[in-house]
């Protein structure tokens, strides 16, 4: 009678059906066929958590003025989701079979809503998506990219708050809904994660529409400052060619005045008239270009990677060759660097001072000063320019004289200059001036889609750890949020202070900056924020406009980082690696590569106490390399009595020669004291 009254009486016939469905179940078990349970179920109906959504969306009115699709697309999800309820009602009968039927009408649905999108083509906007199928998601994409901004933005919030409405799961009475209450709120599991997705596939196509317009949008009649890169092999003179081309001294304050890092200079358009006034031939009215950013690359064979990571941000690039040695290891490196990039680049012959004889003229044009040359002079400067263009040949460049070069597109020029005594300078930064502004024009014209790369990573006194960023194209503003490559995983933080150096100026020598609101193309700017400390240099920095941004940004950063990292391969046994950069790290390691030593650990920053313990672990299995190399990085006082205690041995030093020198030394001595030992 009660089982009567609450619907529970079964008759004689769906008893037997039960006992049928529970004989077969026992059987298919034995067999060892996997039953799925009601646990297992959501696992089978991924469309769902997809087609509420769809269900509410076409019920909320708003959502039905905002899309303006044919009516005959609202009443279907409805259907299907009475369709849908049917078999979960009953999970217990059948259960295989119950799951084909869900199969095959998720695949009818399907086909249907396939029509429907084909219909809709044109309206369907974001909320009506996610019920499609991925691949129907990307054909959309296209037809989404037209839509407005705003629109997208609307829904956006109606969405979210739909969401929030669509979290709890239904309440449902009695032991037939028991099962589906379970699987509504499984889905609706199912829908938060789809939600995420949602959003960031939303976020991912609004940053790409953003490119797209941002490059469609270019200005071709404002030209942004060339990035010049100065390459060329140790000592011939880079450093000196830009301390001539902004009258500064930094070559005096480096380490063996050899350049270490990466160093940018801004250029503005003053100072290139100034500096071109006393060429002949050269418009100085018509110079469009604001200014020039300068980068300074390190020239000697541990630098390789960062001669790479200069080249490729650089417009232009000045291959500096000195006069009396010709084409050199490294000049040859950069050549082909500059080639793999298809970077076009102008040849300045350092040192012509050298010359024997050579009676110096800054203030006039170089060709007059070559014309006012001794007959031995002269000679001696032919027959060493026709040696170095038949060394480009061996190349395969073709090279000239820039006043003898009819077609530089096809032949390189060569500029006579003495950074010494300042011959040639000025008919250097006409050239380059010229050919930025006639051949790369197109690459110049003004865009507003960010490109910034993390050039350096410094702890300042006072200001905690900056980063040197070099900006290519775009804006930075103060107060964005900005996604950097980190050691550990892409930074999120906010730019707290954009600091420029003053014009002329390096970025990395220490001198008052100027603090700015908002910072524009082609500039060296160091950023002021929070957890900088970790900042990989090398790498792109990207701006999040929107919070939801933020992780399609950081996936895209953590590519890149991966494909770097992953290039670093360590040994079982090695010493302990420590650099100030990436740059300088990937340099050191390049070095110790070349020079046989096993590399087993690396690590970027100050040398702490975990790093000695890491590199004490070698003493157990080759006391010889436990040894922490410390290139340009502080030594913690802790981290070096730690040291000492353990028998790690630290070496530091500001030159990776002088690094190298001393680790070798102690080699020699270990071997030594060992072969005593065995004597």
């Amino acid at each position: 009678e009660r089982l009567k009254k609450e619907g529970k009486l079964l008759t004689k016939t769906q008893r037997e059906a039960r006992a049928r469905a529970e004989a077969t179940l026992k059987l298919l078990q034995a067999q060892g066929v996997e039953v799925p349970s009601k646990d297992m179920m959501p696992k089978k109906k991924p469309v769902y958590g997809d087609k509420r959504k769809k269900k509410l969306n076409a019920q909320t009115p708003e959502e039905a003025l905002e899309v303006t699709s044919p009516t005959s697309d609202t009443p279907e999800p409805v259907v299907m989701e009475t369709e849908a309820e049917t078999p979960a009602a009953e999970p217990e009968v059948k259960p295989d079979a119950a799951v084909d039927d869900w199969e095959a009408m998720a695949s009818d649905e399907e086909k249907e809503l396939k029509k429907v999108h084909i219909e809709v083509k044109e309206e369907a906007t974001a909320p009506s998506q996610p019920a499609a199928s991925d691949e129907e998601e990307d054909r959309d994409e296209e037809d989404d990219d037209e839509e407005d901004d705003d629109e997208d933005e609307d829904e956006e919030e109606e969405e979210s708050e739909e969401d929030g409405g669509v979290e709890k799961p239904p309440t449902g009475h009695g032991k037939r809904r028991a099962p589906s209450e379970d699987e509504s709120s499984d889905s609706d599991e199912d829908d938060g994660r789809t939600k995420e997705e949602l959003l960031y596939d939303r976020a991912k196509r609004r940053i790409e529409k953003r490119r797209v317009e941002n490059i469609k949008n270019t200005n071709f009649d404002q030209l942004r400052a060339p990035v010049v890169c100065v390459l060329g092999h140790v000592d011939t003179g880079k450093t000196k060619i830009l301390d001539k081309l902004r009258h500064t001294h930094v070559q005096d304050g480096e380490a063996g005045g050899i350049t270490q890092q990466i160093g940018a200079t801004n250029v503005p358009k003053e100072t290139i008239e100034e500096q071109t006034k006393m060429v002949k031939n050269f418009d100085r009215e018509n110079i469009k270009i604001p200014g020039m950013l300068i980068i300074d690359t390190p020239g000697h064979e541990s630098f390789s990677n960062l001669r790479n990571r200069g080249s490729s941000l650089c417009d232009i690039a000045i291959l500096v060759v000195d006069i009396m040695h010709g084409l050199e290891p490294q000049t040859i490196e950069s050549i082909n660097l500059l080639k793999e990039k298809k970077c076009p680049f102008i040849v300045a012959l350092n040192k012509v001072d050298r010359l024997y004889d050579w009676k110096k003229s800054p203030d006039t044009d170089v060709v007059a000063t070559l014309k006012k040359q001794k007959k031995n002079t002269k000679d001696e400067f032919d027959e060493r320019t026709k040696a170095i263009i038949v060394e480009f040949a061996q190349q395969s460049l073709n090279a000239a004289l820039f006043y003898e070069n009819k077609d530089p597109r096809t032949f390189l020029s060569l500029v006579p200059t003495s950074a010494h005594s300042g011959d040639g300078m000025g008919n250097l930064i006409a050239l380059l001036v010229e050919l930025t502004q006639t051949m790369l024009a197109r690459r110049l014209a003004h865009c507003d889609e960010l490109r910034a790369q993390v050039m350096e990573v410094k702890a300042l006194p006072g200001m905690g750890t900056t980063i040197d960023v070099i900006l290519i194209n775009g804006c930075l503003r103060e107060g964005e949020t900005i996604v950097v490559p980190g050691v550990e995983g892409p930074i999120v933080t906010q730019i707290r202070g954009l600091l420029l150096p003053p014009p002329l100026k390096e970025l990395r020598v220490k001198n008052q900056y100027e603090k700015h609101k908002e910072v524009s193309t082609a500039q060296g700017v160091k950023i002021l924020g929070k957890d900088l400390e970790k900042t990989l240099a090398g790498l792109p920095l990207l701006v999040a406009h929107r919070e939801d941004e933020v992780p399609v940004l950081r996936d895209e950063l953590e590519r890149e980082l991966k494909q770097t990292l992953s290039s670093i391969k360590l040994e079982e046994k090695g010493v302990y690696v420590q650099a100030s950069t990436l740059g300088s790290l990937e340099a050191l390691l390049e070095f110790l590569r070349t020079s046989k030593v096993p590399y087993a650990g690396i690590n970027i920053g100050p040398v702490h106490k975990k790093d000695v313990m890491k590199a004490s672990t070698m003493l157990e299995h080759d006391p010889q390399y436990a040894v922490i190399l410390a290139f340009d990085v502080k030594v913690e006082r802790e981290s070096q009595e730690m040291a000492d205690s353990l028998g790690v041995r630290i070496f530091s030093a500001e030159i990776i020669y002088h690094l190298f020198d001393a680790f070798t030394k102690y080699r020699e001595d270990y071997k030594k004291s060992k072969q005593e030992e065995f004597k």
